[in-house]
């Protein structure tokens, strides 16, 4: 009996343990739906005005002091690294810190041999991750998806321009995880400054066509003025990206976690009946032998 008494307390333990699940799998759902919203309709507008700011920068090239389309030698780099606060979310935050570090190892070798290849880590699972691996940080994020507004995304995106126009990095990269759908996200690495024309994505190819535009009030304006604005856009859209991301990521954990709890309970279920039917066979055969030596 000990040995379904253990049956009994593993059955009842699965059991407490998908209803967690159950209940974060629901959770996170209601989280989704508010966070598919939001990027679903964010995402055409950013999308539009980003391959217009691009064309933009690039057609003034070093006129009106373009400094954010200006093209250096690397001698520092910056990556940041988008992943969650919290884990149970799959591969989320692991494949987000892989393709950060390789990135810094293909694109940046030897910066990074050099130590010249910095990390912002947003979220804190970025921020152990690059921690453990004693990778130099900057200006780690912990906060921002506690109260993710435009307004706080601008000011981080405003540091990260500050940091490129007064020369501390020569290239900013931006790793996460852009949402495709509930049951699926792509780690995608977005190439913040400096501004790069569309058809190409090295600082080395500017000799293609690039669309020109009317401007109104004039050139110099629209420069010092959208460019700067986009790029706070282009940051938010990453995190609103991230963010709908995890929470897909999580919601499916959380439902294969539920399913696996199911199909144990039922497996440990049959194990139970089983030792129980042993146990039963076993106390009748003890009875009726008891009463067969007595009658004997």
């Amino acid at each position: 009996m000990a040995n379904l008494k253990e049956i009994r307390n593993r059955i009842a333990s699965v059991v407490s343990t998908r209803q967690i699940t159950a209940a974060m799998k629901m959770v996170a759902a209601a989280k989704l739906k508010r966070a598919q919203d939001a990027i679903v309709n964010f995402r055409p507008y950013a999308q539009k005005m980003q391959e217009i700011m691009v064309n933009v920068a690039t057609a003034a090239g070093n006129e009106d002091d373009n400094v954010y389309a200006e093209d250096r030698d690397h001698r520092q780099a910056l990556i940041v690294v988008i992943t969650s606060n919290r884990g149970l979310c799959g591969a989320f935050n692991s494949n987000v810190i892989k393709e950060a570090l390789r990135i810094a190892e293909d694109h940046y070798g030897e910066l990074l041999s050099r130590k010249n290849v910095f990390f912002t880590p947003v979220g804190k699972k970025a921020c152990d991750a690059l921690k453990k691996r004693n990778l130099p940080m900057e200006d780690p994020i912990l906060d921002i998806f506690d109260r993710l507004t435009y307004e706080n995304a601008a000011a981080i995106a405003q540091q990260l321009m500050d940091a490129f126009t007064e020369g501390k990095y020569d290239s900013i990269d931006i790793v996460y995880n852009r949402f495709i759908n509930a049951a699926s996200q792509c780690v995608v690495t977005q190439h913040f400054l400096p501004l790069l024309p569309p058809e190409e994505k090295t600082p080395t190819a500017r000799k293609k066509t690039i669309t020109d535009y009317i401007y109104e009030p004039d050139k110099s304006f629209i420069i010092h003025e959208l460019i700067p604005q986009n790029l706070r856009m282009l940051l938010y859209q990453a995190l609103l990206d991230s963010v709908a991301s995890e929470h897909g990521a999580r919601m499916t954990s959380m439902h294969q976690a539920t399913d696996n709890a199911s199909q144990l309970i039922s497996d440990l279920t049959l194990q139970y009946n089983k030792a129980r039917q042993a146990s039963i066979t076993n106390e009748l055969v003890e009875i009726v032998g008891g009463a067969e030596a007595l009658n004997g």
